[in-house]
């Protein structure tokens, strides 16, 4: 089968850790690859953003990374992409003609507007990864997300042939949106269970401290100066964040001064250590050695961290929120507790240092559920799953693959 996947501003070659470079990059690089590995041919259609990136990129056996020239070659922030998807999706066409794909993966709402729009008969499957209608709701004013958004990913929801939601919260949401229920399948985001694993090494971590662990992109959605908050309610414990700019760059990064700052407010500045942007392989001992993994976002469409947490056997306290509502058990695999809400989190993280048992029961709870139910192998096949569903509603199309 030839998939063309769609992911505009998130390329699988992006180092992650910046502003726009996280979980979706993650997602299409690794369901890319697995996908490959069972047999498919794709190629992954992103935005050309420096001059010097070669057309095509072997990205792994099976996937190729084609970069289309869409605007100026040179980063330019999400939101601020719409006047260049017009030129993308003409590319986009253009570059789909002489591939012929049995089926288009669209990844965020800018892609399925392209994909749609250059698709030309061809079955398209979207992932939003994130949604305007809840972004909106929990930013407001501070959205900073073109007018167009909205009913933009409320029209890909009507014409894509199937819409896979990451988890049962979106697909609520999407049901609000106006999208078929018939028309959505539930299929999660994976994590590397090569990579994220209990047996590996682990950073060493301060004796005489207990080690909370963030890693994510530095914007203040996702919650780190809530920790930050809760770290002067946590006396014994150090905060590692990494995420954002590279360490050089840090005091130039506007969230990443604020934190500092919050920090030096109240007193912990001595406790929380900002690492910059990590290397992935870097992440998994970082992962381990710490005693409790954080993440609280404000909202959350998936959050893949939790996963990896999961994967590498420690405890996981998140935000009840989103995809973290499905992936993150509570009083299993982890603990919730609401957003916003730094004497919560505070109360939640010391309880859960005090008790070194329950540690290791959540730990272990979370290789098991990382392990059944999240690797990239499952995932993979329930995307083709979902592939051949659609492909099996369209006669002419079928006929062309069996073929």
């Amino acid at each position: 089968m030839k998939v063309a996947m769609v992911s505009e501003h998130a390329s699988p070659l992006a180092t992650v850790g910046g502003v726009d470079a996280g979980g979706q990059n993650v997602h299409v690089a690794s369901l890319a690859h697995s996908l490959a590995r069972r047999g498919a041919e794709v190629v992954v259609y992103t935005r050309r953003d420096a001059p010097d990136l070669p057309r095509r990129v072997r990205f792994a056996p099976g996937v190729i990374v084609e970069h289309l020239d869409a605007g100026p070659p040179a980063p330019i922030p999400k939101d601020l992409l719409l006047p260049y998807m017009d030129e993308f999706a003409g590319e986009l066409e253009r570059s789909l003609k002489p591939f012929r794909p049995d089926v288009i993966h669209s990844h965020f709402w800018m892609s399925g507007r392209a994909a749609l729009a250059a698709a030309g008969g061809v079955p398209v499957v979207h992932t939003y990864h994130a949604l305007g209608t809840v972004k909106r709701r929990h930013q407001g004013d501070r959205d900073t997300s073109p007018e167009e958004r909205i009913p933009t990913e409320r029209e890909i929801g009507r014409s894509a042939g199937r819409i896979l939601a990451t988890c049962t919260d979106e697909v609520f949401e999407l049901a609000r949106l106006g999208v078929p229920l018939e028309r959505i399948s539930v299929v999660p985001c994976g994590v590397d269970l090569k990579l994220f694993r209990p047996d590996g090494p682990a950073e060493e971590a301060p004796a005489a401290r207990h080690r909370l662990v963030v890693v994510g992109r530095l914007v203040e959605r996702k919650g780190v100066g809530n920790v930050v908050s809760a770290l002067a309610g946590i006396p014994d414990a150090e905060l590692v964040v990494a995420g954002g700019p590279d360490a050089p760059d840090l005091d130039r990064d506007p969230e990443a001064r604020r934190l500092r700052r919050l920090a030096a407010s109240l007193g912990v500045e001595d406790r929380v250590h900002l690492r910059g942007r990590m290397a992935r392989e870097e992440i998994p001992p970082l992962l381990r050695s710490a005693d409790v993994v954080v993440c609280v976002p404000w909202y959350e469409p998936f959050g893949i961290v939790p996963l990896e947490a999961m994967a590498c056997g420690v405890p996981v306290v998140a935000s009840a929120v989103g995809g973290l509502l499905d992936s993150v058990v509570d009083g299993v695999t982890g603990l919730h507790v609401p957003p916003r809400s730094p004497e919560r989190l505070a109360e939640t993280v010391r309880e859960l240092l005090a008790d070194p048992a329950r540690r290791r029961a959540l730990g272990a709870a979370g290789v098991l559920r990382a392990q059944t139910r999240y690797g990239w192998s499952r995932i993979a096949a329930e995307t083709l799953e979902v592939y051949r569903e659609l492909l099996n509603r369209s006669p002419a199309r079928r006929e062309e693959v069996l073929r």
